[in-house]
């Protein structure tokens, strides 16, 4: 078989994408090199031009090409709501639903002690400065209900409920639609002690 290097470092470059294996990797590469190539060199300049581009906002951290990201900067914005998420999927997620209007900090991750991630590597002295800017007055911990998630938001919470903060924790509960007997026993419990 002919050399082949430059396919196996596409392949394994494919593969850092989350939830992407081999086989799928495999498969990505060879469409692009046999069907698409256009559409590889494509995505090779916006791979491109994005990490050159993209950085941290300053104010809340999550993505963008300017210093401070148009939705800290939006005057019409409730700046006394400080909305504490993992990422900028999460923030997204969180804007289409149109029911928020405060301001966001994005972590880029979650505490995670057995994966060697601390306070540190997800900026919670830049949240703590953040939040105790004098505008804030709460936060709502919007982090995700995994294990890292709750104690992410239990040590935010811990360590502003002190501060005069008012701090508030995304609801969880039975979605809609569906039937108590197919929901699982923690999400029923939470549903419980949470109900309104």
């Amino acid at each position: 078989m002919a050399d082949t290097h430059a396919l196996d470092v596409l392949i394994q470059s494919l593969r850092r994408l989350p939830g992407v294996g081999v086989k799928s990797a495999q498969r990505m590469a060879f469409h692009l090199l046999q069907h698409d190539r256009d559409g590889a060199q494509a995505l090779s300049r916006a791979l491109q031009a994005a990490v050159g581009a993209v950085q941290h906002c300053e104010r809340c951290h999550t993505f963008t090409e300017a210093l401070v990201c148009a939705t800290c900067l939006d005057t019409r914005r409730d700046h006394s709501k400080l909305c504490v998420v993992e990422t900028p999927a999460d923030q997204s997620a969180l804007e289409r639903t149109g029911a928020y209007h405060g301001l966001y900090f994005v972590l880029m991750g979650k505490l995670s002690p057995l994966d060697g991630v601390g306070p540190h590597d997800i900026g919670l002295k830049k949240l703590f400065d953040r939040a105790l800017d004098g505008t804030v007055e709460e936060v709502i911990l919007a982090t995700n209900f995994t294990a890292e998630g709750e104690a992410t938001a239990h040590v935010i919470g811990e360590a502003l409920k002190t501060r005069g903060l008012r701090m508030t924790r995304l609801a969880r509960g039975v979605p809609a639609g569906s039937e108590l007997e197919y929901v699982d026993l923690g999400t029923i419990a939470h549903a419980l002690v949470d109900r309104r």
